[in-house]
């Protein structure tokens, strides 16, 4: 089992300047010694440390910290994806075989920010050195993000967070119809993660979320999911025992092969953690 998708961080209020009052619960460190013994715990043997910061030196310490600690099997980190070295930047980090590919934080630039040439110039050449990317958007950015995606049919991209659809609100129809447009381009996945954070903080019951879910599984099917817990995140919403439970409670019907692909096996396919 495999969480594809956790943090680390050591919190001050400039650099994490995001977490606001609402989030109290979160503004503290966040480091291995914290997230090692519940990913046992919970039987996971590894996770997928991503990217907070749009900061190489993040990547660093990210770099070291795998090193450290044998369940980080995979770093999604950043990259300037416009910059002119680009090119030098990706042969830098094809050296590091924890990277496994990169993410810009769309979800706080403008709508059309993924429609900017250079942009998707820069997420193309990924695919020369196998790496990944992570799309991290809202609702409201799906439009861009479908043509993003039709420019890049041979990258392997995934939608974190399901697209961070306004569940707190019960919105369903215009994200349902994108998703399942998205859904037609085979070469992308989507992670089952950071659903409790789009309600409002510890105020849901594991039913809201069941019908984006059935969407997700009827659109994208077993092979394309991916869990993750989006620790320490969630806990602004839910323990990590909560957020789980919401997942494994609407799996529970699915073969155990279905469930291994959800819960470990997309994830090592997807980001190479062999």
């Amino acid at each position: 089992m495999i969480d594809a998708h956790q943090h680390f961080w050591k919190y001050d209020p400039v650099n994490y300047s995001w977490i606001d009052e609402n989030m109290q619960a979160i503004r503290q460190d966040f480091l291995p010694e914290n997230l090692g013994k519940l990913l046992h715990y919970h039987g996971f043997k590894g996770s997928v440390l991503i990217q907070v910061n749009q900061d190489e030196a993040e990547n660093e310490w990210f770099l070291k910290l795998a090193e450290e600690n044998a369940f980080i099997k995979g770093i999604v980190g950043w990259v300037n994806l416009k910059a002119a070295n680009l090119d030098e930047r990706l042969n830098y980090y094809h050296q590091k075989p924890a990277i496994k590919g990169f993410r810009h934080i769309v979800q706080a630039e403008p709508d059309d920010f993924l429609l900017n040439t250079e942009f998707v110039q820069g997420v193309e050449k990924l695919k020369n050195f196998d790496f990944t990317y992570d799309i991290l958007i809202f609702e409201r950015q799906l439009k861009s993000a479908l043509h993003f995606i039709r420019k890049l049919p041979e990258n392997k991209l995934i939608i974190d967070h399901i697209a961070k659809p306004d569940i707190k609100n019960k919105s369903l129809s215009r994200w349902s119809n994108y998703m399942k447009e998205i859904a037609r381009q085979e070469n992308v996945l989507v992670k089952i993660s950071g659903m409790v954070t789009e309600t409002s903080y510890h105020n849901w019951q594991k039913e809201d979320f069941f019908i984006y879910l059935d969407h997700v599984l009827n659109c994208f099917g077993t092979k394309r999911i991916l869990y993750g817990s989006d620790w320490p995140v969630c806990l602004v919403s839910a323990t990590y025992e909560e957020q789980l439970d919401i997942i494994e409670s609407y799996f529970d019907q699915l073969s155990q092969t279905e469930k291994a692909d959800i819960f470990g096996e997309n994830a090592k396919r997807f980001y190479n953690l062999y």
